[in-house]
């Protein structure tokens, strides 16, 4: 027998077997020492493990324990034993009865132990009971199940609030691998668009004007450069080691001008303008700013025929204003939304703002993004 299958059978049987020594001792001696009851005989034995060694099966089969307790401690009961731990087993059947949903059954056999117990002294006619007395065991019996009732609801409301941080924390999860899908969607689609176009023009010039096919290649080295950082940067995440801090700092509107830079190398000749007082920006905000602006000239440089772009940003009291405009030239009324322009608008909506995507007049692509001040989750 394995160890995963030897430590629950072992505590399987240990309830019954404690059960059982206890009640068969306890009531042996409980019968011998009260002179008005009657002594132990074999029958006690018998009644007392039947219902203590059914507690093996309380598990799997928690109702059929239930009415096998209720029996034997009802005829215990009816035969005049001592008043003893016999009653231990019937209280353990019907707190694992009602904890495991049985509360009707759990309600039924306490009622019917209680009534088996009244009726059937007084069929049999034992009348060492005043009105007192019965009363009394019926407010033990009422308290046993209020009691098993009590102790159901707090697993209940442990269990629904384990089950609700689980949730929880499976949506937190999914929420950051969709945080962390977006950043490599934009990383790699951006460095990638930049090698691309730089590796068709250094083909295009090595055989022509190799001289000039050097800063092509120069360009394709430093995206690769920068992509493989922050590949290792966003990796880093995930693995959530000791390991040292990133040396990439975190995507933001500080790093702008490194991404003009870099996509001017591509041929696209990239203007900024900034409106208002640029000021520190909270980290998720910062971050989806630079993306949306980054994925729109990746946008530009991979499918629009344009030779140049604008980026305005403009810094309001309650949000942030992003257009990025190109020249270039499309037949099409409205843009077909991809991949981009979904990732885009998705970063703006969780943080409680607005992305629209249109053509300007000349026929270029433009996109606007409204960001608040205050980003919250929508």
């Amino acid at each position: 027998m394995s160890t995963t299958t030897f430590w629950p059978q072992v505590r399987r049987i240990a309830l019954p077997a404690v059960v059982s020594v206890v009640a068969v001792v306890g009531s042996m001696g409980s019968s011998n020492n009260q002179p008005d009851r009657r002594h132990a005989d074999w029958l006690l034995v018998v009644l007392v493990l039947i219902g203590s060694v059914s507690l093996y099966w309380l598990k799997t089969h928690p109702v059929p324990v239930l009415w096998a307790t209720a029996a034997s401690t009802l005829v215990y009961m009816l035969r005049e034993y001592g008043y003893g731990p016999v009653i231990f087993a019937f209280v353990i059947a019907v707190f694992a009865a009602i904890r495991a949903g049985h509360r009707s059954a759990g309600w039924t056999a306490i009622a019917a132990l209680y009534t088996g117990h009244v009726l059937g002294r007084f069929v049999l006619g034992i009348n060492d009971q005043n009105v007192y007395q019965i009363l009394l065991v019926g407010t033990c019996f009422l308290v046993l199940g209020f009691a098993a009732e009590l102790f159901r609801a707090h697993r209940d409301r442990v269990a629904a609030a384990n089950k609700t941080r689980q949730e929880a924390e499976l949506r937190r999860a999914g929420e950051e691998r969709l945080r962390i899908a977006q950043e490599l969607h934009d990383v790699v689609a951006h460095h990638i668009s930049l090698i691309n176009v730089q590796a068709s023009t250094a083909l295009h010039l090595v055989d022509r004007k190799p001289e000039q096919a050097g800063p092509a290649l120069s360009a394709i080295k430093d995206a690769s450069k920068e992509a493989l950082v922050e590949l290792r940067s966003i990796v880093g995440i995930l693995r959530q080691t000791d390991e040292s801090a990133p040396r990439q700092p975190v995507a933001g509107l500080e790093r702008l001008e490194h991404l003009i830079t870099g996509t001017s190398r591509a041929g696209l000749e990239v203007h900024t303008i900034v409106h208002g007082d640029p000021r520190p920006l909270p980290t998720g905000l910062d971050r989806a700013a630079f993306r949306i602006i980054q994925e729109s000239l990746t946008n530009i440089v991979r499918h629009a025929k344009a030779t140049a772009a604008t980026v305005r940003i403009q810094y309001g009291e309650e949000s942030l204003v992003l257009q990025v405009d190109d020249d270039g030239e499309s037949l099409a009324a409205a843009p077909r939304e991809g991949n981009g322009i979904i990732g885009m608008r998705e970063r703006a909506t969780a943080l409680g703002g607005t992305l629209t995507a249109s053509r300007t007049p000349t026929g270029g692509l433009r996109v606007v993004a409204q960001l608040p001040m205050e980003p919250h989750s929508a």
